[in-house]
């Protein structure tokens, strides 16, 4: 790899004669492998020199990350000596990164001692309970119990024991959320979560059987709100935003594409394979978590061409069947943050005004848009994946042409 890299014949013997110089180019072959520019290749081998000469790898033991911790400062205070930085933090955050990630690969670096939360079995309990008893599906698993171990973390912070616990430490740590920002069905749900959980508290004799009723959050209207989606002149501003031939524009105009006309969730987006697209049926295959079923879509043209247009000019090759990756290295599948990112970036850009920014929004974009063009509430719910009509009525508030022909509606006869 270093001849590959290296021109000159100086910069060549420097590497190769330094430390750990075949650990070094085996992982610089690695991170090509996952699609890493030329130049980041430069830089990382420059700082895997500096990393091999303050950390030696000739014994067999692991190295701790104290160990790796005290290279970096050896290093910073060596360039701030030669007058070589102006900020050390930065300096020191990329020996690390390079240092850990160098040692991760090589199977040499003794990871840190996890801190488990507070009272971990039983958020563990609680998860196995939640999806052998009740049969939920993973994502509400996951959710009820990171509220559950905040809680348990905050009580420990305030020095008291699960056995000790009252209603008035969980009305507290509730309004410790409102005012943290959260909204009112953020703290509901917490609440919720809280009330699941000491119910089956309650079940093993850890505290009293009422204790769950007593837990209260913030009172919840049905359909109290309107949709928070943009205006589809919007949603297709910010479509055409992304129509240019930049690699990244490529990829996102097809994931906007598929948030906006198929009204997709972000976690349903980013968990689609290359497998999902049928060509031949021009069918999209969906996979829902919530309904734990697969649900077909036409393949619509331009978000078919859209999809090609990035697996053919854009997609990396990866061992990976995820439909979208990064498009820098590492290459690996997107997260469902990215895509809050990508949508919430450009949405501020084109100053598209939205009480939410989110991929989300675009979802509701969707069902305004399909509600404008006369589709019944059932087929909107069908189309978004609903299982119930409840999710769906709160858009026949935006039905402005149905109100008015209510509103229209002769009582005289009734009267």
């Amino acid at each position: 790899m270093f001849e590959t890299l290296f021109r000159y014949p100086r910069v060549l013997a420097r590497h190769l004669a330094g430390p750990s110089a075949e650990e070094r180019d085996r992982f610089l072959s690695h991170c090509a492998g996952t699609g890493a520019a030329r130049e980041s290749l430069l830089h990382l081998a420059s700082e895997l020199l500096v990393v091999a000469r303050r950390i030696d790898l000739g014994g067999a033991t692991p190295i701790g990350l104290h160990e790796v911790e005290k290279a970096a400062d050896g290093w910073v205070r060596h360039q701030r000596r030669h007058h070589r930085i102006r900020d050390p933090r930065f300096c020191r955050l990329r020996f690390m990164q390079v240092a850990t990630a160098w040692l991760v690969f090589l199977a040499r670096l003794t990871p840190p001692p996890e801190k488990p939360g507070a009272k971990a079995d039983l958020v563990d309990e609680f998860a196995s309970y939640m999806r052998l008893e009740r049969g939920l599906s993973s994502r509400t698993i996951h959710n009820r119990c990171w509220h559950v171990q905040a809680f348990l973390d905050w009580l420990r912070e305030q020095g008291c024991s699960i056995a000790e616990v009252s209603l008035e430490q969980v009305d507290a740590f509730l309004a410790m959320r409102g005012a943290q920002g959260w909204c009112r069905v953020s703290i509901a749900t917490a609440a919720s979560a809280l009330r699941s959980f000491f119910v089956r508290m309650a079940v093993h004799g850890r505290c009293t059987d009422g204790f769950a009723a007593g837990i209260e959050g913030p009172r919840l209207f049905k359909h109290e709100s309107l949709p928070v989606g943009p205006q589809w002149k919007d949603v297709q501003r910010l479509i055409a935003s992304a129509d240019t031939d930049r690699p990244q524009d490529i990829r996102d105009r097809a994931i906007l594409l598929l948030l906006a006309v198929y009204g997709l969730r972000c976690g349903e987006v980013v968990a689609l394979s290359l497998d999902d697209v049928r060509w031949e049926q021009e069918i999209l295959h969906v996979t829902r978590p919530k309904q734990r079923c697969k649900q077909d879509y036409p393949l619509t043209t331009d978000v078919a061409n859209a999809v090609l247009r990035y697996l053919q000019q854009v997609r990396q090759r990866s061992a990976s069947r995820a439909l979208f990756l990064t498009i820098k290295a590492p290459v690996r599948p997107l997260a469902p943050s990215s895509l809050h990112h990508l949508v919430a970036t450009r949405m501020r850009v084109l100053d598209i005004r939205c009480p939410r920014h989110g991929p989300h929004a675009l979802r509701h974009a969707c069902a305004t848009h399909l509600v404008t063009e006369g589709l019944s509430l059932k087929q909107i719910g069908d189309h978004l994946g609903h299982r119930s009509p409840e999710a769906t009525r709160t858009y026949a508030k935006v039905d402005l042409v149905g109100l008015r022909q209510v509103a229209d509606f002769d009582l005289g006869a009734l009267l």
